[in-house]
């Protein structure tokens, strides 16, 4: 291992780069195979990135080209079971009440197609600004806006139209400008 920092790394983007992989492979084994590879990658060529603060968009950048890649040869990717990742209690409602919103806000994402999930996980849950976004998923800043805006929109009415209304906030305080 040629990087002295890879254990911090790892810790510090794991959560962060699973969630991402799960959101495109539907299948926890297979985001926890994907992020795994993003990292074995990393500790091949982590050494190339010579500017510290673009290790987060080379590691999700590299994650997403791996997807693509396994994709793109037919790897099966989506499960076959609708397993949904729990996510950590944040608000006042009672558990069960959150439980029953986060399991429809991930179905909802999870029902959404790859273009749309990636780029709302990556805004979302692991908070990239656009300028990120538009580097991991090789798109021009101003694609990266409409179809964040599309993708948005498209979730919104998918919890609507099942949920009876349970909306997200799209604009709650996430920093655009990183």
């Amino acid at each position: 291992m040629d990087n002295p920092d890879f254990e911090a790394i790892v810790n510090l983007y794991y959560g962060d780069l699973y969630r991402f992989a799960y959101s495109l492979a539907k299948n926890p084994d297979d985001a926890c195979d994907l992020t795994q590879q993003c990292f074995a990658i990393y500790a091949e060529k982590g050494h190339q990135v010579r500017e510290k603060e673009k290790i987060k968009s080379w590691l999700f950048t590299t994650l997403y080209r791996d997807f693509l890649r396994q994709h793109e040869r037919g790897k099966r990717m989506v499960s076959s079971e609708d397993t949904l990742e729990e996510i950590p209690e944040t608000a006042t409602e009672s558990r069960a009440e959150r439980e029953f919103e986060h399991t429809e806000l991930l179905a909802a994402l999870q029902s959404l197609n790859e273009s749309h999930r990636s780029i709302l996980t990556l805004f979302y849950l692991d908070q990239c600004s656009y300028k990120e976004i538009a580097e991991i998923l090789d798109i021009p800043i101003g694609t990266t806006m409409s179809r964040l805006s599309r993708a948005k929109d498209l979730l919104r009415k998918k919890l609507e139209a099942t949920t009876g209304g349970i909306k997200p906030d799209p604009d709650s305080s996430h920093n655009q400008s990183k």
